[in-house]
């Protein structure tokens, strides 16, 4: 859960889903301190931010961990 939490809190927002099915919500892309490089899917109906899924990015999904390669 650290990990996570220092990837929210020192990441970036590279995708926003405003009309997801349940609350808007946003893909965080962060690091943790070991560098290792995690997406942080979150629910941000405040009051309540809802952490909903992270994972480590595969680069062969990911140009830059940011941005999704077009298919």
């Amino acid at each position: 859960m650290d990990d996570v939490i220092q990837a929210v809190a020192n990441g970036e927002i590279v995708e926003d889903y405003p009309d997801d099915k349940y609350r808007p919500s946003c893909l965080i892309y962060g690091r943790n301190n070991a560098g290792i490089h995690l997406h942080v899917q979150c629910s941000y109906a405040m009051p309540d931010v809802v952490i909903i899924t992270a994972y480590e990015p595969s680069t062969s999904e990911w140009v830059g961990y940011k941005m999704r390669k077009k298919t």
